[in-house]
């Protein structure tokens, strides 16, 4: 889906309560990707996910904080047996940016030895975590390593990325909400806003 497309759905557009209750937040912007479509393009992802993964049992592997709403969206819709695994990675460098230097924080439970995995994430922007995790994780001998993002920055990535599955490409400003955060702030917004504060 292109960035200039109307992602507003049907009807009158944007929900006047959501737009009310992003107001009372602060810092919230204009809506870059509504509910409705998020709800859509993840029915989308789930149906390929379905195709592609049927009869092999992949393991979900959700990047926290920020994928546990998507992870748990996508993993309702899909229509196969699968396992959900989670890690927690933290990232030096600013609040808004990633050096690329990364530590685990909470690793995972399950060998990933002979198994299909797909990384569940949120965003990638310069894509230097996803790398690394990439890495990390290929190290334990998957059978397949895929990635799944519901948003990609485009042009952003600082090396080549191969990303299958991804549910909106967006431009370079900083978003909030359905998961991502500021500062733990924001996750529970239902739509992507551009976040304005200190803009």
């Amino acid at each position: 889906m292109r960035q200039d497309e109307d992602l507003r759905g049907d009807g009158d557009g944007y929900r006047t309560e959501d737009l009310l209750r992003a107001s009372t937040f602060g810092g919230v912007g204009p809506i870059i990707v509504p509910a409705d479509a998020i709800a859509r393009r993840v029915e989308e992802l789930a149906a390929d996910l379905t195709r592609d993964y049927d009869g092999l049992w992949p393991l979900f592997i959700g990047v926290l904080k920020g994928a546990f709403v998507f992870l748990a969206d996508l993993a309702r819709e899909v229509a196969i047996p699968l396992e959900i695994d989670t890690m927690a990675i933290a990232s030096y460098g600013s609040a808004m940016s990633s050096s690329g230097v990364v530590r685990i924080v909470k690793d995972l439970d399950t060998d990933l030895t002979g198994r299909h995995v797909v990384i569940v994430e949120d965003i990638v922007d310069s894509g230097l975590t996803l790398s690394y995790l990439q890495r990390n994780l290929m190290s334990r001998n998957p059978e397949s390593l895929e990635v799944c993002t519901l948003l990609l920055k485009e042009g952003r990535q600082r090396s080549p990325l191969y990303i299958k599955y991804v549910g909106f490409p967006i431009g370079p400003d900083f978003v909030v909400g359905y998961g991502l955060d500021v500062d733990q702030r924001y996750r529970n917004l239902r739509d992507v806003h551009l976040y304005e504060d200190g803009l």
